[in-house]
């Protein structure tokens, strides 16, 4: 039954949803966003066994779930490349975030600590925007495509 009301999306939906890199970068920002919610929660819960263990935990749970919506919603790669792809090009370049919030905790221990769990998140979350930015280069090149666009360029020359 028709109403005569259309619907249309509003332009920055719109926008959002296109393939350009600064509405990628976005939906990547809100994904990271949305995971750094997930590590805060596994963080604040594992807290009790120390802010390396918690980072840890916080960073293998939110990774997973980060790369699958990347794969899904950021570059929309599903068609092109599976879950294990996926996790394996984002595990990679967590594990170098890994090392490097760890490195940091370290590092600040003595602020932390007298800070409590919440100084530790935000020296990670400080550290992970920075590495966060490598991430989306690096998931861009390996998922969204990055990689059939270099080769069919290096076959036309």
């Amino acid at each position: 039954m028709a109403t005569g009301i259309e619907v249309r999306p509003a332009p920055v939906a719109g926008w959002l949803r296109s393939d350009r890199t600064p509405a990628q970068f976005a939906r990547f920002v809100l994904v990271g966003g949305s995971a750094n919610l997930v590590y805060l929660g596994l963080f604040l819960l594992l807290a009790g066994l120390g802010d390396q263990a918690a980072n840890l935990g916080g960073v293998v749970v939110s990774t997973a779930v980060a790369n699958e919506l990347h794969r899904r919603l950021t570059f929309r790669a599903a068609d092109r490349a599976g879950w294990a792809t996926a996790q394996w090009a984002g595990g990679g370049l967590a594990l170098a975030g890994l090392a490097t919030t760890s490195l940091a905790l370290a590092a600040f221990e003595p602020w932390t600590a007298s800070a409590g769990p919440m100084g530790a998140v935000a020296v990670v979350w400080t550290v992970t925007a920075v590495v966060g930015v490598a991430r989306f280069v690096g998931l861009r090149w390996a998922v969204g495509g990055g990689a059939d666009r270099a080769r069919a360029v290096t076959a036309g020359c």
